[in-house]
């Protein structure tokens, strides 16, 4: 599988879309206390290497592979969700 049809497969992954956005409320609910930025990325990193470790698939692709392409793919989706979430709060005013 080419790395652009793998971020294409991880970008359009609802698994993944949806987890990255319960990280965003997750964190913007709690970052008084923790922060933003750290939780954010410890979660990216997560998700990255939490979903191709423990889904069955049969892709030959190692897992650092599947990993780092699924950093990228995460960073992609988080940087969607947290314009979003802006342009959503810029509205409310």
């Amino acid at each position: 599988m080419t790395l652009t049809d793998l971020l294409t497969a991880q970008l359009t992954d609802l698994f993944r879309i949806g987890l990255i956005i319960a990280l965003v409320f997750t964190t913007t609910r709690n970052a008084a206390v923790t922060g933003k930025v750290i939780p954010l990325l410890a979660g990216v990193i997560f998700v990255a290497v939490i979903i191709p470790a423990t889904m069955q698939t049969s892709s030959p692709d190692p897992l650092w592979r599947l990993a780092a392409v699924g950093i990228a793919a995460n960073l992609i989706i988080l940087a969607i969700v947290l314009a979003g979430m802006a342009a959503l709060a810029r509205l409310r005013r």
